[in-house]
């Protein structure tokens, strides 16, 4: 099932704040609507985001009543800009911004045509990522054996990408081999990715999943519960895969209790020039943790800190698995000189 579709300068896709409760459909036409979208979670997951943000551009040009070629890159590059700041650490959304706006600076004299290339190239990128997912799918299901139990972490599911998923690509494969697996989510505070929105699309498609609270990570491996953890990525740097803030303990744990830590990610989501300490982290409104929806939890003007993200350095990675193939611990040295 397609997350984001573009329809006559319309981006279509669900709201995931309103998830599980309520389906509902976002139709968002302007550049400040899918910024508003990104930032506010509505529109998330980082191979989504690569999308969304393409298509942001792409609803600039289609939109755009520029009358000269300079004038309506110009206009590209400021939406380009207005989304980049919604959320700083997840890469693909530079990514899919970056690659419209060099494809539109190829044309030097026909806005209608610069037009034509950007939706072009959006529609490209949300096309590739749907094909991209299904071959992560392909090549992490061997890594699956028939009866594993698997520990995910946040969403990193068909909500997070344009089709399919990354992690759950990979346990979407294995279970449609025939594979006999189940899932454990934690629930991935503060926003409950993993409550709300894992444990509703395995539901939706019949693979069993059962739903812990993010503390008990460490409980269910002791007890050997858990075969395996897989998770996605919203950047792979030289040293390190940042996710979704816990994924750092989860992996902790896993080396500790000897269980197999996977990431499952597309090569767009890759970094190299980059190492853990160039990164920053995106910090959150305090109201995400001391609320639960609309209800506060905490007391008034308690200190909050609330990042989005954490790195797990590569020490801990069992594997990275990416469309071209899957690259194991010993690989990873490879990454400091750039290569994938």
């Amino acid at each position: 099932m397609r997350m984001i579709k573009w329809q006559n300068g319309t981006v279509i896709t669900p709201d995931q704040t309103k998830l599980p409760l309520q389906e509902v459909t976002l139709e968002i036409q302007t550049v400040e609507q899918m910024a508003e979208a990104i930032k506010n979670l509505r529109v998330r997951g980082a191979p989504l985001l690569g999308a969304a943000a393409a298509f942001a551009i792409a609803i600039a040009a289609y939109h755009s009543n520029a009358k000269t070629p300079l004038q309506l890159i110009s206009e590209l590059e400021y939406a380009g800009n207005t989304i980049k700041k919604q959320r700083p650490t997840a890469v693909n959304l530079f990514w899919g911004i970056d690659r419209v706006l060099k494809k539109a600076k190829t044309i030097q004299d026909n806005i209608e045509e610069i037009k034509n290339k950007v939706i072009e190239e959006a529609q490209k990128i949300a096309d590739e990522d749907a094909q991209n997912n299904r071959a992560i799918g392909k090549n992490g299901s061997p890594l699956i054996e028939d009866g594993d139990t698997i520990l995910t972490h946040c969403n990193a599911g068909e909500l997070c990408a344009v089709e399919y998923g990354t992690a759950l690509g990979v346990v979407r494969a294995a279970w449609e081999e025939g594979k006999k697996i189940k899932v454990i989510a934690d629930e991935t505070r503060p926003l409950l990715q993993g409550a709300r929105l894992t444990t509703y699309e395995l539901k939706r498609d019949g693979i069993p999943v059962t739903l812990i609270t993010d503390n008990m990570a460490g409980y269910v491996m002791s007890k050997g519960l858990v075969n395996k953890v897989i998770v996605g990525a919203d950047r792979i740097v030289q040293d390190a895969v940042f996710n979704k803030i816990g994924t750092y303990s989860v992996a902790v744990l896993a080396k500790e209790h000897n269980v197999p830590f996977y990431v499952a990610a597309p090569t767009s989501t890759f970094d190299l020039t980059r190492k853990a300490s160039d990164i920053i982290i995106e910090e959150r409104k305090a109201e995400e943790i001391t609320h639960v929806g609309c209800q506060q939890i905490a007391p008034y003007g308690v200190n909050v800190m609330n990042p989005a993200f954490d790195a797990t350095p590569l020490k801990y990675v069992s594997a990275i698995i990416c469309e071209k193939k899957v690259f194991y611990n010993k690989d990873f040295k490879d990454f400091k000189k750039g290569k994938i």
